[in-house]
């Protein structure tokens, strides 16, 4: 296989007069510069309560939202809540099927197989859903771009509540209501609530609608933070900005998932990806228990993961993850499978003459598309977009794009400039899926090339590694470790990584792929782990590092984990 790019390391800058600003408020000196490059100027910023969080009442269209959904529940009307087929539409699945059940109201769910549907509120799934005879279709991390598939449904006397997230289109669907942060005209301060998040807020909204009409005067009134571990789930597995609000959103989540409040699905998607729910963090979320969730939209059928979040039964929940761990270990085989065949078409390819990456192989998965174009993009830096064989002489295509290109505005660009290339297409800036005619894959390659070369400089190619600078000898301990670690860090908010020069002390291979090490700088030696390299480390290195608490056999230690390495005599 070709190299991969050479990565360019850059230091992230920092407001002095933040740093100083956190300092006195009791953050240690190196936690300070970090956050301070993350844009955060005071401690406030940090506040993870629940009464940090954007008003409800600020989400343009919720309160009109609250009160058609409060007038079909006291009505008794049929609620349909129809998803979408990731851990981000699952989570919304739930939160919206458990928060309206918790105010009375009579709902079920639907979503659509992706490989007989595909993605949306299409005209195929209004007819199918029309067979449970809904008064109402509530839609969650959907919809925003489903103009006939709502029009179905009026058609048919179905009243629409569209809640998303995605960016819209040209033409805005005729429902009801529409809830979504990044439609025209909103004003709601963070347009990074996942699909999870915008339902959520939904459910504020409807039990302040209940509590303005009295209706908890003689009950209690539905406890919303019970479904906070779902939307920590979704938000993170989703990969949104982890903006000031969706911070709240997930470290709320993750105290729940600690104390042993989750929900029996999220405990037990803990539990068989061998992760501790007691010392839940966003990685769990992101890389543990998000793909298992995931694997069964992939593969098959994510009703499966929805039943997981949605029962209450222990036992039930328990077979489910399992069923969910299964499923994701076929996933990791396909997604190899399908690497390896990628990899010796990438061979000969000069990549380094291409501005963009575009694959189709009548064998590969429609479920694990996204995977393999995210690995792809990861090594060569490039927007990539990965092709498989649907029905009726179209491919599907799976994108993930790089910063500098936001790749639902280029396939807009090239829908523009070829409009009977594409057949429809959806996303945002970093991901997107669109369908095609298998005979014009050809085309479209050239296409898209051609677009993309118009959009980006060869500079915006360059693999970059951000990074903190470095740390004193005496900074790597374990409370700034514990400190870091206590943060909420994700997409958009990045975890801490510490870029510094080391001598090569010891190193041996562990667990088969793995180097664990002893580096040494400045008379001082700390013990280290670079996961998936098995080759050694030359004497000397330039390293980028993140640092972790370890313990084993009851011993507390630091670790530096290792994401990348240069040869210091290169």
């Amino acid at each position: 296989m070709q190299a991969s790019p050479i990565v360019k390391i850059i230091q992230r800058h920092f407001n002095s007069s933040s740093v100083t600003t956190l300092i006195a408020s009791g953050i240690p000196p190196a936690l300070a510069r970090v956050l301070a490059a993350r844009g955060i100027a005071q401690a406030e910023q940090l506040e993870s309560t629940l009464g940090g969080l954007i008003p409800p009442e600020q989400l343009t269209n919720n309160r009109a939202m609250a009160k058609l959904l409060a007038d079909a529940i006291e009505q008794n009307k049929s609620l349909l809540v129809i998803g979408d087929y990731d851990a981000d539409g699952a989570t919304a699945t739930a939160v919206a099927v458990r928060g309206i059940s918790s105010m009375g109201g009579r709902v079920e769910f639907l979503v659509p197989n992706r490989f007989e549907y595909g993605y949306g509120l299409t005209p195929e799934i209004v007819a199918l859903a029309a067979t449970r005879k809904p008064d109402i279709i509530i839609t969650v991390d959907n919809g925003i771009a489903s103009v006939e598939g709502v029009a179905a449904a009026n058609a048919l006397g179905i009243m629409v509540l569209l809640t998303d997230h995605h960016l819209p289109g040209d033409s805005t669907p005729e429902a009801a209501c529409i809830l979504n942060p990044n439609q025209h005209g909103c004003n709601f301060s963070s347009k990074n609530l996942a699909g999870v998040g915008v339902i959520f807020y939904a459910m504020l909204a409807l039990r302040a609608e209940f509590r303005a009409r009295g209706a908890f005067a003689s009950k209690p009134e539905p406890n919303l933070t019970e479904l906070l571990d779902l939307v920590a789930l979704g938000t993170v597995a989703d990969l949104v900005k982890l903006d000031d609000n969706n911070r709240i959103l997930v470290e709320q989540g993750l105290r729940r998932i600690r104390a042993g409040k989750a929900s029996a699905g999220v405990e037990a998607l803990f539990r068989v990806a061998a992760r501790e729910p007691r010392r839940a963090n966003v990685q769990d979320l992101g890389f543990s228990v998000g793909p298992r969730l995931n694997a069964a939209g992939r593969l098959d059928d994510m009703s499966l993961g929805i039943a997981c979040l949605l029962t209450a039964n222990a036992e039930q929940a328990a077979r489910m993850a399992q069923e969910l761990n299964d499923l994701n270990l076929a996933r990791r085989s396909i997604e190899a499978d399908m690497q390896d065949t990628a990899n010796v078409v990438l061979d000969d390819i000069e990549v380094t003459d291409c501005f963009s990456i575009t694959l189709y192989n009548q064998e590969w998965h429609q479920g694990v598309i996204g995977i393999l174009a995210s690995r792809i993009k990861e090594r060569y830096h490039r927007p990539v977009l990965v092709f498989a064989q649907a029905d009726h002489g179209q491919l599907k295509g799976s994108g993930r794009s790089i910063s500098s290109l936001h790749l639902r505005d280029a396939l807009d660009l090239l829908s523009k400039r070829e409009p009977d290339l594409i057949i429809r297409f959806g996303g945002h800036a970093m991901a997107a899926g669109l369908s095609i005619h298998e005979a014009d894959f050809e085309r479209f390659q050239m296409g898209f090339e051609a677009v993309v070369r118009s959009l980006l400089t060869p500079a915006d190619l360059q693999s970059l590694m951000e990074v903190d600078g470095a740390l004193d000898g005496s900074e790597i301990d374990w409370d700034l470790a514990c400190a870091i670690e206590r943060q909420v860090w994700g997409q958009g908010f990045p975890q801490p990584t510490f870029y510094d020069q080391f001598s090569v002390e010891q190193q041996r291979v562990v667990g088969e792929r793995h180097l664990k090490l002893v580096l040494g700088k400045s008379g001082q030696r700390f013990d280290a782990i670079f996961f998936q390299q098995q080759e050694f480390l030359p004497k000397e290195i330039q390293a980028v590092y993140q640092l972790q608490t370890n313990e084993y056999n009851g011993k507390q230690s630091v670790q530096l984990c290792l994401r990348y390495w240069q040869d210091v005599t290169e």
